[in-house]
């Protein structure tokens, strides 16, 4: 039988393409791209645009506040009364109120003896402060270790508390709230929370609870992170730029406008009356401290960030510890919104500003918008115009504002101003999981109320053992390879590709770096192991 022939299984527009499979496939291209392809990426284009215009505004915005705020030199001192504390000669300690000091901790094997210690040395009168050790470990070793430390402590004169329960409901939440029940707690006014891996100077009480005292209308004092191992590598100095820009500027603003930050969870104080009429800790969300923050504030309580006081604390030294970190700053702050929105917009408590603020600049820009822009825009729709050449993105939503945005994000951290490249692009592969983590947030999908604690170093590193660790990872060839990365990579670099073969507008530039950058991650070349320092 003769071979059949392309024409009776073809239509007729491709009958001149018959022998050519490569033309045959350029001209289906064609044919699907018009009425398929470019209605949807040119929709795609406005709506990341729009969404740039927004994130650009609120940086400006908050620029220009910090710039204000610097020139008119708007401390909190200056602007909510401040007096320290002083002896009384008829009350003598009963003049200092009860402090609370909660440190929860979950096999916290390496850092244990640091919080422990650093809680301990905070200067009070030591009968107007009781440590209290949350601890939730399951390894019998870590808790038995724990409880020694707590002896060791008990028997120098501190008053601690070593406290364990039978479950970890609630996780973070649930044993922060189960702390609170303890009789011994209900002569305390304040409790300030350190996470396990943060150690307060001894001056951290002296210089935060007067604010509280002199400020009825004060329900929490935060404090700014210090990172210790901000120089460990080079992932570590990409994180230290992102978090000072949160302090620096958006913990800043929102205090200094009195309109709304989030409680960190950590290295801060709570009026316990604030803390209880916002109805205590939730674990509804895995942001429960910025949860009871929004509630706080819509009782009406305000928020102190005091940037000059520092609390040392320790930044993810592996990609995966970090990877489990941002999935939960992320998804829960969307599902906490999902939650939360009507209940803010019909709260008569606060003032219309602060709704806005909370609803719009918070959440809906900071923690929505701004995730979900930065990787689909420039790691989907970008490349995706190299393809199809119909569909331009202007210069100024291409080049101008990103420039911009990106330039007062790094304000935060001058001394990395050099690293600003490898930021930009390390920044954008992370994007694609704070992106699919506000979507799962914002759903309520599989891993919405997924917790993993982040993995702690503390000294680990400055031992002859970890040494011995750092030289000789033990990592499976499944936990270097990270599928999303790879595939992200690979479309990267056929955009890449494309555009040098048949495009105008070079984007061939950025997206061989940021495919060469999607493959370093994917391949497992970034934080897997802390290097000897």
């Amino acid at each position: 039988m003769d071979r059949l022939s392309s024409t009776a299984i073809l239509p007729e527009a491709f009958q001149g393409a018959r022998d050519d499979i490569t033309e045959q496939l350029g001209v289906v291209w064609q044919q699907i791209k018009a009425p398929v392809i470019v209605p949807p990426l040119r929709l795609s284009v406005l709506l990341c645009l729009a969404m740039s215009v927004m994130l650009f505004v609120e940086k400006v915005y908050m620029a220009v506040v910090i710039v204000l705020v610097k020139l008119f030199r708007r401390r909190p001192e200056t602007r909510y009364k401040w007096e320290p504390m002083g002896d009384d000669a008829e009350l003598g300690n009963a003049a200092y109120p009860m402090v609370l000091v909660q440190i929860p901790m979950y096999n916290e094997k390496e850092v244990y003896q640091l919080s422990i210690g650093a809680a301990c040395g905070l200067s009070w009168p030591s009968d107007r402060i009781i440590i209290q050790v949350l601890d939730d470990s399951t390894d019998p070793a870590i808790k038995e270790l724990v409880q020694i430390e707590c002896r060791r402590w008990a028997s120098k004169g501190v008053n601690i508390k070593y406290e364990i329960r039978d479950n970890r409901n609630g996780y973070k939440a649930g044993a922060l709230k189960e702390g609170m029940k303890h009789n011994y707690v209900k002569q305390c006014d304040y409790v300030a929370v350190f996470d396990a891996d943060f150690q307060p100077e001894p001056d951290f009480l002296w210089r935060t609870i007067p604010f509280l005292v002199h400020n009825p209308q004060i329900g929490l004092v935060q404090g700014r992170w210090k990172f210790v191992n901000s120089n460990e590598c080079l992932m570590t100095r990409m994180q230290e730029m992102s978090l000072d820009y949160h302090f620096t500027v958006e913990q800043e603003v929102g205090s200094s406008t009195y309109a709304f930050f989030g409680f960190n969870g950590t290295a801060g104080v709570w009026r316990i009356a604030a803390l209880n009429e916002a109805g205590g800790w939730k674990d509804r969300t895995t942001v429960e401290d910025m949860d009871l923050a929004v509630r706080a504030s819509l009782k009406g309580w305000k928020f102190i960030f005091l940037g000059d006081l520092k609390v040392k604390s320790e930044l993810p030294s592996t990609l995966k510890a970090y990877r489990y970190q941002q999935h939960r700053w992320s998804c829960g702050p969307a599902n906490l919104f999902r939650k939360m929105a009507m209940d803010i917009a019909r709260n008569k408590n606060v003032t219309l500003w602060t709704k806005v603020h909370v609803i719009y600049s918070f959440f809906f820009v900071r923690k929505i918008v701004a995730h979900i822009v930065t990787f689909v825009f420039y790691c989907v729709v970008i490349p995706a115009t190299v393809l199809v050449p119909e569909v331009e993105v202007p210069n100024w939503g291409l080049v101008y504002i990103p420039s911009t945005i990106t330039l007062l994000n790094a304000v935060g951290t001058p001394r990395s101003l050099h690293l600003l490249v490898f930021w930009i692009l390390f920044e954008n592969v992370m994007s694609l999981h704070r992106a699919k983590a506000t979507l799962i947030g914002l759903l309520e999908a599989g891993r919405v109320n997924e917790w993993v604690v982040t993995e702690k170093l503390g000294d680990v590193m400055k031992t002859k053992v970890a040494a011995k660790a750092a030289r000789k990872p033990r990592i499976r060839i499944g936990d270097r390879l990270h599928l999303l990365e790879l595939f992200t990579g690979a479309y990267l670099f056929f955009c890449g590709c494309y555009d040098l073969s048949f495009g105008k507008n070079h984007y061939y530039l950025y997206l061989f770096l940021q495919a060469i950058t999607f493959f370093v991650v994917g391949f497992g070349y970034v934080g897997t192991f802390v290097p000897q320092t």
